[in-house]
């Protein structure tokens, strides 16, 4: 079993930078992908981004690459997910998840949630 919490998000202008973070309780962090989707009011959650159980590969959606990214410290039990150049289309509810599927871009390949952080970006 895995618990996930994130924390980070807040009211934000255009063009600033944002950390989230996600902290896991529970053992074997370190054994699952973390990966960060997001939720618009009345849309699907949308893959953000990955990063493998070592730290030594990610994967961005086209739409942040560039812009965001994604860290991990095993030993603190904590993911990031670094955000520059915000804009309004980066409103959304973020979420960290972790999973040891293959299907990392998608919501089912993860076993595990957090509640989510709002993060509100006004022009």
């Amino acid at each position: 079993q895995v618990q996930l919490v994130e924390s980070g998000g807040g009211l934000v202008q255009s063009g600033v930078s944002l950390r989230l973070s996600c902290v896991a309780s529970g053992r074997r962090f370190s054994t699952y992908a973390m990966g960060w989707f997001r939720q618009a009011p009345g849309k699907e959650r949308d893959f953000v981004g990955v990063i493998s159980s070592s730290g030594a590969n990610t994967y961005y959606a086209d739409s942040v690459k560039g812009r965001f990214t994604i860290s991990r410290d095993n030993a603190k039990n904590t993911v990031y997910l670094q955000m520059n150049s915000v804009n309004a289309e980066d409103t959304a509810v973020y979420y960290c998840a972790a999973g040891r599927s293959t299907h990392w871009k998608t919501v089912s390949g993860y076993d595990y949630w957090g509640q989510g952080t709002q993060v509100t970006v006004s022009s």
